[in-house]
């Protein structure tokens, strides 16, 4: 159960960082509610994840690292921004980094 409250996180994280780039800096106040909501609902599956016995490490190596790929990811599919090759470069040794963390 661990695995999909952690996956439940990584989905309301997203949501939260994405509205908050379409508040243009909380300028558009209407996107407030979704940014808060989405990161209250993110860090409380995230707390559930690890009372379901995942350890920290893992949990946030995995929430941390997929958040930013998905998010450079959307990002670049709905606001045209930036994706390098440096920065997929970047992305790819962030997923190497966790994977070294969660197999050491």
């Amino acid at each position: 159960m661990s695995w999909v409250w952690l996956a439940a996180a990584i989905v309301a994280e997203l949501a939260g960082t994405l509205s908050l780039r379409a508040s243009d800096g909380l300028r558009e106040r209407a996107w407030l509610v979704p940014v808060v909501a989405g990161y209250a609902v993110a860090f409380t599956f995230l707390g559930l994840a690890l009372r379901a016995g995942m350890p920290v490490g893992v949990a946030y190596g995995i929430w941390t690292a997929t958040g930013i790929a998905l998010i450079a990811l959307l990002a670049r599919a709905i606001w045209q921004e930036p994706l390098t090759r440096r920065m997929l470069a970047g992305i790819a040794l962030i997923t190497l980094g966790v994977v070294l963390v969660e197999i050491g």
